[in-house]
């Protein structure tokens, strides 16, 4: 059998050093004067998405962090999508064999320094000593700044600090190596064009590195090091290119300075730079920026008035993760979380250091709600300048605004419009003109809709009910800001589809229907054939994409909780009674009840989330319920005339003790050896900035006693009842095959053409030119209101530039109760 100290003998060899470091029985002799055997390294990894805490500072320095298990994880700079390590903890070992690392241990405590600040104080207990660390940005440099002090009877004890660099955002390719800068010494990691540099000085601002080691991550690095050997044995000056860590012995009380910048020599020039204070002084500049942003904003918005302290905490704690997520580089953009989701299982960069528009906007809005105009506002114009041409945006981008999934889902085509709306109904645009991209943004969703390319969940074409509640919404809310000829076409078109919803997204008479004893309910997702084949489009199949077999379900089978944002919007009653019907169905079906209180599933038949015995989603396994919408379901408890803070204390009882709010959290029996318990956070993003935008809304709805997010002008028009359209839209992409009796029919092409129509089989044939709609497309309106029903309209396109389109098309008319 090959043990792993064979395994390491077989690396050093490989490694092709002349004169390899002389071997023991029970460990390697280390020789300063050769690298560090074991290259590559095994293959890298991220650290857990399990996050205590995540933070900033809001002074000039472009670096964001985040603890876990009591250390640091990922440190990103220069800008939020770019990790640059995979983390920095601590080991305490004496030179008699004992050691242990503080992250495996467990048995640590942590706190803020201050309400609202992204600083902290972790303090690890061991029945030989106490570990207590504080954690600061320093405002002014790219650096992080760590105060150790070991506290012990034992002066054997010695601290050690271990970090492992993947610079660039991978664990492949980075070198590390013992340094020295004006006499300090330093460890240090390059990948070009990133530079990494790690110093460390005692109380009087002295040198604090005493013996120091690189390695190959799994061979040759520290913690190998002491599995091996139990205590420091290793001394190698360098290690890489490949997957490397160092590893630095300290003095009991050491300030830690982890330096990030193009070069070696500027990356020490940082650390040293901002240890040449008392740490006290770079924390109080902390607590002082962020204390008084907390202020500013409180003179705008009032904090939830009503709950117990601990929601409050949780408030301001869920406020402060929203506004560190925030980039520097590009103002008002925001990843969608500082973590990688099952991270530790591979080295993918993208994680969810994304920037998606939906969830951009949700995060934004929130910052809204809590006074953050400025910070919405960025938001907006960050959003502007990431439009495409067509109107749209991409399913996600970096941060510069290059996509990386290039799919299209409508409702992110629609929120950027919301969120200008937002800002107008509060007289806060501050100078910015929407105009234009209002215009681009509902021009596509009307040339495109009412089928999206992607749900909001990313994973299925068709028409969906949060998808058509959004672009609703934004038609009306932004159609409202354009001039009369725009406003009127995008407001008529949002009337057409606010009509046509129960036609084009309920089931009844279905055995989902019989078996909940409900008359009908909204479903997942209707295929566009829905548009012309009526409610029989709803017995074909609808894949779902993250099962690894492809397998589907009917249309009429799928329940997800999406259709709640048509309550949210205004657009229907939370009385009324297809909605009541499938809330019946959804508690049935996806909600789950677990020690932090009530949380649902996305829907029926999901495969996002941990495998049954716990195993990491891969591209399959099995959907586990979210506490983001815990906090939808609040806001239709809200709009019920309910109290939602049973749902403000779901939420708040799902995060972290760190108050971060997880994506999923588990939904089954126990499994200890993967940290998965009931109600407690997966291995799913943690933090997620959209479920703390969820919850500061649903904190400050309830005190507005409506959902803050509503927009104005779409309860004005609706008030949450369904209204008769004056017009029906027919559109080469998406053909109705009837119209109510009493409606003009407008034919809507994507570019100009002429429409020769007649009636009951090509009688009084006449020719109608399209008009400019000032939304991108064109509209030939027929005089069909006085028609009847059983009547018929016949008619054809002629192109301005491309002639007969040479077919024919014809639409009945029915009655208002048909299957339209």
């Amino acid at each position: 059998m090959i043990t792993a100290r064979d395994h390491l003998d077989a690396l050093a060899k490989e490694a092709a050093i002349s004169t390899a470091p002389r071997r023991r029985t029970n460990h390697w002799e280390p020789d300063p004067h050769f690298d560090a055997p074991g290259a590559p390294g095994i293959p890298p990894t991220w650290t857990s998405s399990s996050k205590d805490v995540v933070g900033c500072s809001l002074g000039p320095a472009r670096l964001w962090f985040t603890a876990g298990y009591g250390i640091i994880n990922e440190v990103y700079w220069p800008r939020i999508d770019i990790p640059q390590i995979r983390d920095l903890g601590f080991i305490l070992a004496d030179h008699q064999g004992f050691w242990v690392e503080v992250k495996r241990m467990g048995q640590y405590q942590l706190r803020s320094v201050a309400p609202g600040v992204p600083a902290y104080e972790i303090t690890h207990s061991h029945s030989r000593f106490s570990l207590r660390l504080r954690i600061t940005p320093d405002p002014l440099r790219d650096v992080l700044v760590i105060e150790c002090r070991l506290e012990s009877d034992d002066p054997a004890l010695r601290i050690y600090v271990l970090v492992a660099p993947h610079l660039g955002a991978t664990g492949y390719g980075n070198r590390a190596v013992i340094a020295e800068h004006r006499g300090r010494r330093f460890l240090s990691a390059e990948r070009a064009p990133f530079a990494m540099a790690l110093a460390a000085v005692d109380e009087h601002q002295q040198d604090a590195v005493m013996r120091a080691s690189a390695g190959y991550v799994g061979t040759s690095d520290g913690w190998q090091d002491f599995a091996r050997n139990g205590r420091m044995a290793w001394e190698y000056p360098a290690a890489g290119p490949g997957n490397v860590a160092l590893l630095a012995e300290l003095r009991p009380f050491s300030v830690l300075a982890l330096a990030f910048a193009s070069s070696q020599s500027a990356a020490a020039t940082l650390a040293v730079s901002s240890l040449m204070q008392p740490f006290d002084r770079v924390m109080d500049a902390q607590i002082a920026d962020w204390s008084a942003w907390h202020r500013s904003c409180d003179e705008c918005c009032a904090r939830p008035a009503g709950v117990p302290a601990h929601l409050q905490d949780q408030f301001v704690t869920s406020v402060t993760v929203l506004r560190t997520h925030l980039d520097k580089t590009y103002p008002g953009a925001m990843v969608a979380s500082l973590s990688v989701p099952w991270g530790d299982t591979g080295n993918e960069r993208s994680g969810y250091h994304l920037v998606w528009p939906r969830d951009l906007v949700e995060c934004a809005t929130a910052l809204l709600a809590f006074g953050g105009e400025a910070e919405a506002r960025n938001t907006l114009r960050y959003l502007i300048a990431t439009q495409n041409v067509e109107g749209h945006w991409h399913q996600n981008q970096w941060l510069g605004g290059e996509p990386y999934w290039r799919g299209v889902q409508l409702d992110e085509a629609a929120y950027p419009v919301l969120l200008a709306a937002l800002l107008a109904d509060r007289d806060a645009l501050g100078g910015i003109e929407p105009h234009d991209m209002i215009r681009r943004a509902l021009g596509y969703i009307a040339r495109v809709g009412p089928s999206t390319d992607q749900d909001r969940w990313e994973e299925n074409s068709g028409l969906n009910t949060f998808t058509l509640a959004t672009c609703i919404a934004a038609l009306v809310a932004g159609g409202s800001l354009l001039e009369e000829t725009a406003r009127h076409w995008a407001i008529a078109l949002a009337d057409f589809w606010n009509a046509h919803l129960e036609d084009w997204l309920t089931a009844s008479g279905s055995e989902l229907a019989r078996k909940f004893a409900v008359a009908g309910y909204y479903v997942r997702t209707s295929p566009p054939s829905v548009l012309s084949d009526g409610r029989a489009a709803l017995d074909e199949l609808v894949p779902i994409r993250n099962h690894s077999d492809g397998a589907g379900m009917r249309a009429n089978e799928q329940i997800s909780t999406d259709f709640l944002r048509l309550v949210r919007f205004g657009l229907r009653d939370p009385a009324d009674p297809f909605v009541l019907d499938t809330i019946k169905l959804v508690d049935g079906l996806l909600k789950v009840e677990t020690p932090s209180g009530s949380v649902w599933h996305r829907y029926n038949g999901d495969g996002y989330g941990e495998y049954d015995d716990g195993r990491p989603y891969d591209g399959a396994g099995r959907g586990r319920p979210w506490p983001l919408l815990a906090g939808e379901r609040g806001h239709y408890a809200l709009s019920a005339g309910q109290d939602p803070l049973p749902m403000l204390e779901t939420m708040a009882a799902s995060a972290s003790p760190g108050g971060m709010i997880p994506e999923q959290v588990w939904d089954a029996s126990p499994i200890q050896e993967r940290r998965l318990h009931p109600g407690r956070p997966t291995g799913s993003a943690m933090p997620l900035a959209w479920a703390h935008a969820e919850f500061v809304k649903l904190a400050v709805s309830r005190n507005h006693g409506r959902p803050f997010d509503r927009p104005e002008a779409v309860w004005d028009r609706y008030g949450g009842r369904k209204k008769t359209s004056a017009y029906a839209f027919w559109w080469p992409h998406a053909q109705i095959r009837s119209i109510v009796a009493g409606c003009r029919l407008v034919i809507a092409l994507p570019r100009a053409g002429m429409v020769h129509w007649g009636v009951n089989g090509w009688r009084e044939v006449r020719d109608l030119e399209a008009l400019d709609s000032s939304l991108g497309f064109w509209v030939a309106e027929l005089d069909t209101g006085r028609m009847n029903k059983g009547e018929s309209i016949d008619f054809t396109i002629r192109w301005q530039e491309d002639g007969w389109e040479r077919i024919d098309h014809r639409i009945e008319v029915v009655s208002a109760r048909e299957d339209v």
